[in-house]
């Protein structure tokens, strides 16, 4: 939490801008070290982990502590996240979902839907399994009496990887974990997550070997990203300086009134929620009180049904690229959120994240080989768990931005069984940490 070299998001902005016309201008090159590089590791992956070794060397920094004259400490951040996730993020959707073929998305089958389902039953037997295995070798990392028992605060850990932060909230209103103990579970949220993320993108350079391996029927994919290419072709043109306004236009209105309509739906359920007379099932349904849940399905609803009149021509001057911008502009603050150091300051906690994380992966990677789903399903199933609106789509376009709202769609199924997925999660860990 010390405080970084550079505090000035402006400056901040400025060397993450710098990291990705570094990725892309290297990725371009056709001769000498870095084409070798870039087919071992992609450079949505590298997009990624430049920023978080300047924040691991505190050359820039998500969040910082300093003392006022008073010599009080003082939490002061960076608004870079905040304003790539709501603005940008919305934005990326919008312009990717476009030229959206909803028909060629549900026929890409029910293989989508069961590795989002697999995805989610790894999270909720992953906790407990976890616990029992850590319990073995140091029952006291597992342990904890009352309000600091560590599967209460594990619970948060379950609401974030199935649903998202309003469910991880819902948890710790639900469990009750020691406020003062919580941040530990966020550094764990924060680094098993990315590093998990870390390997999948690092999996999407080497996807033909993986679908080969899983023996994976790919076609109803290449089948969607054909037809997307082929209307690109048929209403490509060079974009004028209207075409960029009236889809930035398009993009950023719908963010407004994203924004706008989440402002009152938000406030309009959290009311209703409020009223219910069951703990329960306000818990369950808090994720409707969430602006950023009504933001992300405002903005996704708003783009399909663009989809459907003459806007999605605006993907022959380049929709969708324009989209990909912002997305690694997301990727980049996303990298910035991750310091590298902080996986040595609780190491207990961190091998149950890994543990749980691992056992996760195993499951999705055996279902994918019995149904023979494509890596595509595996990857973007499970950050629509663990990552959330956040980044699932960020996975899928990095199979191809046609692919971005498979990704959005099933991050917004994760908000709706968050909770849910979590409590279920949370009352095994529980028995876990008994036996």
């Amino acid at each position: 939490m010390s405080e970084p070299i550079f505090t000035n998001d402006a400056i901040v902005f400025g060397v993450l801008m710098i990291s990705l016309g570094f990725v892309f201008y290297t990725e371009s090159l056709e001769n000498g070290f870095w084409p070798k590089f870039y087919k071992i590791v992609p450079g949505l992956f590298m997009a990624y982990f430049i920023p978080a070794i300047f924040t691991t060397f505190r050359i820039i920094s998500p969040e910082w502590e300093t003392k006022n004259i008073a010599g009080e400490v003082v939490k002061n951040g960076s608004q870079l996240y905040y304003v790539a996730s709501r603005f940008l993020l919305p934005a990326a959707l919008v312009l990717m979902t476009l030229s959206i073929d909803l028909k060629a998305i549900f026929n890409l089958g029910s293989k989508a839907l069961i590795m989002f389902f697999t995805g989610t039953v790894g999270i909720i037997i992953g906790g407990p399994i976890a616990i029992l295995l850590i319990s073995i070798f140091s029952p006291e990392t597992v342990g904890g009496s009352d309000f600091d028992a560590v599967w209460r605060g594990l619970s948060t850990l379950a609401g974030s990887w199935i649903g998202g932060g309003a469910n991880q909230t819902a948890m710790l209103e639900i469990y009750k974990y020691n406020p003062a103990k919580y941040g530990g579970m966020v550094i764990v949220d924060i680094v098993v997550a990315n590093i998990w993320m870390a390997v999948l993108l690092i999996g999407i350079g080497k996807k033909e070997k993986i679908n080969k391996w899983l023996k994976a029927d790919n076609s109803a994919i290449d089948e969607l990203k054909e037809k997307v290419i082929k209307f690109t072709k048929k209403v490509k043109r060079n974009p004028s300086l209207t075409d960029l306004m009236v889809m930035l236009a398009i993009a950023f209105g719908t963010v407004g009134f994203g924004h706008f309509a989440a402002g009152y739906l938000g406030s309009f359920f959290s009311d209703i929620v409020a009223s219910m007379s069951s703990q329960t099932w306000r818990n369950i349904f808090s994720f409707l009180d969430s602006d950023f849940f009504w933001l992300i399905s405002i903005s996704t609803i708003v783009a399909i049904v663009l989809s459907f009149t003459k806007a999605r021509n605006y993907e022959g001057a380049g929709a969708s690229k324009l989209g990909s911008v912002f997305i690694y502009i997301l990727v980049a603050t996303i990298g910035m959120k991750m310091d590298l150091n902080q996986a040595f300051e609780n190491p207990g906690l961190m091998v149950i994240g890994l543990v749980w994380m691992t056992i996760h992966a195993l499951l999705l990677i055996v279902v994918a080989k019995i149904i023979r789903a494509p890596y595509f399903f595996l990857a973007v199933g499970s950050q629509a768990n663990v990552g959330g609106a956040a980044s699932a789509p960020i996975v899928a376009q990095a199979f191809h931005p046609s692919l971005a709202s498979v990704g959005v769609l099933l991050a917004v199924l994760g908000y709706a069984i968050g909770t849910v997925g979590a409590i279920a999660c949370t009352i095994l860990m529980d028995l876990a940490s008994t036996l």
